[in-house]
């Protein structure tokens, strides 16, 4: 398989990036998140996360189980700016 192939899709980071952060000692999805913005994207990790979590399982060597999610933060779905603006007219 090639490296090359996309595991987050809406901060363009691909599995030789992962694997590179990985090999450079990030041990948590929290240091993943961070250190390349993975889940950070419109979908917040819902279609990276899961793939992150199975690398860094591997990686480490360890279940799934022993590996913590990162931090959720609100918004948990992608809301659009309309949902917090009041249109003139409209009653809330």
């Amino acid at each position: 398989m090639s490296d090359n192939i996309l595991i987050c899709r809406c901060e363009d980071i691909t599995e030789e990036m992962v694997k590179e952060a990985l090999d450079s000692g990030i041990t948590t999805l929290e240091e993943i998140k961070r250190f390349l913005r993975a889940g950070m994207g419109p979908c917040q990790g819902r279609t990276c996360g899961p793939i992150l979590r199975s690398m860094l399982a591997r990686k480490l060597n360890t279940s799934l189980q022993n590996i913590e999610e990162w931090r959720k933060r609100p918004p948990l779905k992608p809301v659009t700016v309309s949902a917090f603006i009041q249109v003139e007219g409209e009653e809330s």
